[in-house]
């Protein structure tokens, strides 16, 4: 695990390490903020900030703070360390099970995807069914299980049937993890976190979706995708325009040759051919590398 945390946003297939690491820094940034705010008696500052990135339960307030749709999803309550614990914990082994078979772009698709379903699920039930209008939570929400809970049931929608050792219990199916997050979070709606239940039914259904619609041969996801690779062409920068004089062009080719970073097509299709019989991580670290960089060309 240690190792995937290395060098974590120059790593081919790695957005659930990426995300994990966006979560853990602000959840360290806001706890460092909170106590700092505490000790200088400036709590209302804290307090005033984490009520603009939670997301309210009613439509009136949320029309007013619409960004939080985005901005719950990467907060964690600070009063329980288990609360992001678990949830990064969750995204790392599904998370890493995910990529292998389609890739960060995908995951990162279903965790947008996720976190959306979760915060719809949570505003819908809180202004339009009468037993949570009466019980609307004064904080708002936060957290990312909704998008957790996505990424759990896309996977055990796409593999069922992969095996997960798990302490004392052993080889357990995947499916039935995925069945005991939503029983659980089904029975926690009518609970002391409804809201938040209520938020993880959201994305699971959606993580569901999402596969049975990709096998159909549609994605659901795509403009999340597009989006991504619109913001990767703006925060690229521009290769810089290289001038070459016609007596050097000569010299330049008869002394250019083959360097250990080009990789054959070949080369490529036996690394996949490889990755579909054994999975990423059947690979070598030398054949990441030329994975890598050929995903870079």
């Amino acid at each position: 695990m240690f190792d995937d945390f290395k060098q974590a946003f120059n790593r081919y297939n790695n957005a659930h390490i990426q995300i994990i690491i966006i979560n853990v820094v602000i959840f360290l940034a806001l706890a460092v903020l909170k106590v700092f705010s505490m000790i200088l008696g400036a709590e209302g500052f804290f307090f005033l900030l984490h009520h603009n990135i939670a997301i309210p339960a009613l439509f009136s307030d949320f029309m007013v703070r619409p960004w939080t749709i985005v901005t719950y999803a990467f907060v964690h309550d600070l009063s329980d360390i288990f609360h992001i614990l678990f949830n990064m914990l969750i995204l790392y082994w599904f998370g890493r099970l995910f990529v292998e078979y389609l890739g960060s772009d995908k995951l990162i698709a279903v965790y947008v995807l996720g976190f959306l379903a979760g915060a719809i699920m949570f505003l819908l039930a809180y202004n339009l069914i009468p037993f949570y209008k009466q019980n609307i939570p004064g904080g708002g929400m936060v957290g990312a299980s909704a998008a957790v809970n996505a990424v759990v049931v896309a996977c055990a929608t796409l593999v069922p049937n992969y095996t997960f050792f798990l302490l004392l219990l052993g080889p357990v199916r995947i499916k039935y993890i995925a069945a005991f997050f939503v029983v659980v979070s089904f029975i926690g709606t009518v609970g002391s976190n409804a809201g938040g239940n209520l938020a993880h039914l959201g994305g699971a259904l959606i993580g569901y979706l999402y596969i049975k619609q990709l096998k159909a041969g549609h994605n659901i996801g795509g403009w999340v995708t597009f989006l991504l690779d619109w913001f990767r062409r703006i925060l690229k920068p521009q290769a810089r325009v290289k001038v070459t004089y016609r007596g050097q062009r000569k010299k330049t080719k008869e002394s250019r040759k083959p360097t250990s970073d080009r990789v054959s097509q070949d080369e490529i299709d036996a690394i996949l051919d490889k990755i579909s019989e054994g999975g990423y991580e059947s690979l070598t670290r030398e054949e990441k590398e030329k994975l890598f960089n050929a995903s870079r060309k």
